[in-house]
């Protein structure tokens, strides 16, 4: 265990104004909060604050690095849904339409009527499967796809949200396989990823492997999977179960997991959505119109989520204002990854703010980590 000397300097910048911010962001590496993290945000489509300091490994042997990626898990999702929003602004894909039109085989038991809307939203029905799983099975994208369009709906489309949690990308990623005759992860790399450098990947390269930061657990007990669930619960969360150890295997980090198997920092995340921030533009190129990107906007559902036993409200792929996570600005979009991951988007404000880390909580859609310097720099921009 190092001491405070010894831990690494934070780097990178923050201009004046969120010189705040990095201040919550310091404390949280000094009073151990976080081991390795950063945070990114945007404003106008400019990066004003990209910090980034601590340890990539438990052990405290590997400086955080300008370019350390690391596991997101669920703030995966919202790439998953940049890349369907986008071909929706394209013309090639109808939220509104039913999945099978694309995925013929999706109408099987009685899912002839299920939108496409209500995979953006959890609210198909599908939140696990019902055939046992093993951990392997999530490497196995045949599988996982063909058994869900087999497989009835827990309960009825469009008429509750249940978070799929791994389900999720499975479904969107295999309506984009039919309309463009690649892997999402694919779409996402080609049309986003790379006109932007962004360094995001949904199946990561083996040679980007060593700038990988290692997840630590949550404390034992503390697990989302712990405790009284309902059976739907259950199912989604131990069919197949979470074993973080997994995402330090080359099994886990190559495959495409567009629920919750993505590699990326702050700054990618960030970056990233300032498609969505600023009306469909970022690093002065367009891919996307304004309409687009505000169809991420679009209430799709709200109420009581049947995983979450809390409040939800989802729009077209993303959770918004007045759910779960208070947000000070109406247009704004969210969500994060278990652990503590997280990413905001800010339409009115115009801004994006991105906290990745390697010590996980217990929580799935960030924690107060984020949050508490999303409030920083909410604060920093006037907004209350």
């Amino acid at each position: 265990m190092t001491d405070v000397a010894e831990r690494p300097a934070i780097e990178g910048f923050a201009h004046d104004r969120f010189a705040p911010v990095r201040e919550v962001f310091e404390a949280n590496l000094a009073g151990g909060a976080d081991v390795g993290a950063s945070f990114c945000a945007t404003l106008e489509g400019e990066t004003v604050v990209d910090l980034w300091g601590g340890w990539a490994d438990e052990a405290r042997t590997r400086p955080w690095e300008r370019d350390t990626i690391v596991n997101v898990y669920s703030t995966t999702k919202t790439m998953t849904a940049l890349t369907a929003l986008l071909l929706a602004d394209r013309g090639e894909l109808d939220f509104d339409a039913p999945v099978a039109r694309y995925w013929p085989e999706f109408a099987a038991a009685g899912k002839e009527n299920v939108k496409v809307s209500h995979l953006m939203s959890h609210s198909a029905g599908l939140s696990g499967w019902k055939e046992p799983l093993t951990t392997a099975d999530v490497y196995d994208w045949e599988k996982m796809t063909s058994l869900l369009a087999a497989q009835a709906p827990f309960w009825e489309p469009g008429t509750a949200s249940g978070y799929h949690a791994l389900t999720q990308g499975y479904l969107v990623g295999e309506v984009v396989r039919r309309i463009t005759g690649k892997s999402l992860g694919t779409v996402f790399r080609q049309e986003i990823a790379e006109p932007l450098g962004a360094d995001f990947h949904i199946g990561l390269p083996a040679e980007h492997d060593p700038r990988v930061a290692d997840l630590i657990p949550p404390p034992p007990g503390a697990a989302i999977s712990d405790g009284d669930q309902t059976e739907l619960q259950a199912n989604m969360s131990r069919n197949p179960g979470i074993d973080v150890s997994e995402t330090r295997t080359r099994a886990w980090r190559g495959a495409e997991i567009p629920a919750a198997g993505g590699t990326g920092n702050a700054r990618s995340v960030a970056e990233i959505h300032c498609i969505l921030a600023n009306g469909g533009v970022a690093k002065g190129k367009r891919f996307m119109s304004e309409a687009g990107c505000r169809k991420a906007l679009e209430l799709q559902i709200e109420g009581t989520d049947l995983i979450f036993a809390g409040p939800a409200r989802f729009g077209m792929g993303f959770g918004l204002a007045g759910g779960a996570v208070p947000l000070p600005n109406p247009n704004s979009i969210y969500w994060g990854g278990y652990g503590g991951s997280l990413i905001l988007i800010d339409m009115d404000a115009r801004t994006t703010i991105s906290y990745v880390m390697n010590k996980m909580g217990a929580t799935t859609q960030g924690d107060l980590r984020g949050l508490g310097l999303a409030m920083a720099m909410w604060t920093a921009l006037g907004v209350t």
